[in-house]
């Protein structure tokens, strides 16, 4: 008699190292928050009456900020976004289903009348680079802010 073969067992392993991953306050998220600070810039921290809870959210400049981790979230061309050896088709199913909750929150924040930005993990790590263009984005999203309302 043939044994069934069910799906692949979890590797403890793994598991643990997955439940370290930590969904607030990251590094990248912190690196973010920091170059606004630096700027002068106000914000809020994950503002559940938001579609998919913005990381930061600049309600002067109506803007959304999520900070994604290039493997959660699949940075396309990044080297953080492999795919793990094991359970190759668990993953790939959570990859798709984490893509497409993003391109529907954003799409939901941009009908609400919102600019989303995506900051990704490696993006962060050139301070300089991020604080330049957090500060372009929302200092234009700013201006634009002004005109609606004169």
């Amino acid at each position: 008699m043939k044994k069934k073969k069910g799906p692949d067992p979890v590797d403890p392993q793994r598991s643990a190292l997955m439940a370290r991953v930590r969904q607030r306050q990251s590094k990248p998220e912190l690196a973010a928050q920091r170059a606004l600070c630096r700027l002068g810039i106000r914000f809020r921290l994950h503002s559940r009456q938001l579609p998919g809870t913005p990381d930061i959210v600049v309600p002067t400049a109506n803007c959304a900020i999520f900070v994604h981790g290039c493997f959660w979230h699949r940075h396309e061309g990044c080297s953080k976004a492999t795919i793990p050896k094991t359970r190759v088709l668990f993953w790939t199913d959570k990859f798709t289903r984490n893509v497409a909750r993003d391109a529907r929150k954003t799409r939901q924040l941009r009908k609400l009348g919102w600019r989303v930005i995506t900051v990704w993990e490696c993006q962060c790590k050139d301070f300089e680079k991020l604080e330049r263009r957090l500060n372009r984005i929302i200092s234009a999203s700013k201006t634009k802010a002004i005109k609606k309302l004169s």
